[in-house]
């Protein structure tokens, strides 16, 4: 897809995460906004995709999202993408909706392989329905994306620890890296040290995109880390995003988070984002 209709779709998608969360008042904009470019690069641009959903994901990629709470930014991306139509983006964290404000798979939203809200368990996932694919001799990739405070969680590193030692090289976990989480920044709630050396160091292939919200970088980057499966070792993509990128009152602090705007701060983002493919 041409960068100028990915661009329309990012701008599309921002103006859908705001309506959402300030229409319930509830939900996490901030992080949802910082990876934006990169839910829309991959499944409109990188990922290998059947037309029709079904849960088995068989002879194409997977995609897992852990940090569930961005679940307003992974709604409208598969809703753009044709998984479902896009006016239910209007239902977001109503009673009986099927897009609930942390993803589910009982009531069967069509692109949601997992119940994702409890956070640290993704990558367990990954790797294994990575493993599976193997086990089928399927070639396909399976791709996970994490918060960088998710990483705090121990599950994590046991998963990290399995993925090398079983050279699970069809695996590209991103790690959405910026820096901040719900009570803070991630070096004051749990410093963590180098992510980058810490991966190295459980024998991972480690790749950083300095520009997460840049669209060209993050196909860039992704397309290296894709040349890079298939080599013994899982791969990891560090993705620098700011938190809230787009709106330029919610950038770059953890105050926006899990905090919808009013009706004024509504106003100030939608305008900073164009309606580009229409609202629903």
């Amino acid at each position: 897809m041409e960068i100028s209709k990915l661009q329309d779709n990012v701008s599309q998608t921002r103006r859908d995460i705001v309506r959402m969360v300030h229409k319930v008042n509830s939900g996490h904009p901030g992080a949802s906004l910082g990876c934006t470019e990169f839910l829309v690069a991959l499944y409109n641009e990188l990922m290998e995709l059947k037309p029709e959903f079904d849960m088995n994901g068989k002879d194409e990629d997977l995609f897992f999202l852990s940090n569930g709470h961005i679940s307003p930014v992974f709604y409208s991306v598969l809703a753009h993408k044709g998984y479902f139509p896009v006016k239910e983006l209007g239902t977001f964290r109503l009673l009986n909706s099927r897009l609930q404000g942390h993803p589910t798979t009982h009531d069967g939203l069509p692109g949601v392989r997992i119940a994702s809200g409890s956070l640290g368990q993704g990558l367990s996932v990954g790797i294994g329905a990575a493993q599976a694919k193997k086990l089928n001799k399927d070639t396909n990739l399976v791709y996970t994306l994490h918060g960088d405070g998710e990483l705090q969680e121990g599950q994590n590193w046991e998963a990290i620890m399995y993925a090398s030692a079983k050279k699970v090289d069809n695996l590209i976990a991103t790690i959405d890296f910026n820096g901040q989480q719900i009570d803070g920044s991630t070096d004051t709630v749990l410093c963590m040290g180098s992510l980058k050396d810490k991966f190295l160091a459980f024998d991972w292939d480690v790749i950083e995109i300095k520009e997460g919200n840049k669209l060209e970088a993050v196909i860039a980057g992704m397309k290296e880390a894709k040349s890079r499966t298939g080599k013994g070792k899982p791969v990891c993509v560090l993705l620098h995003t700011v938190m809230g990128n787009g709106v330029d009152f919610m950038m770059g602090t953890h105050a926006w988070h899990g905090k919808a705007p009013n009706d004024e701060q509504l106003a100030i983002a939608l305008a900073q984002n164009p309606e580009t493919l229409g609202d629903y």
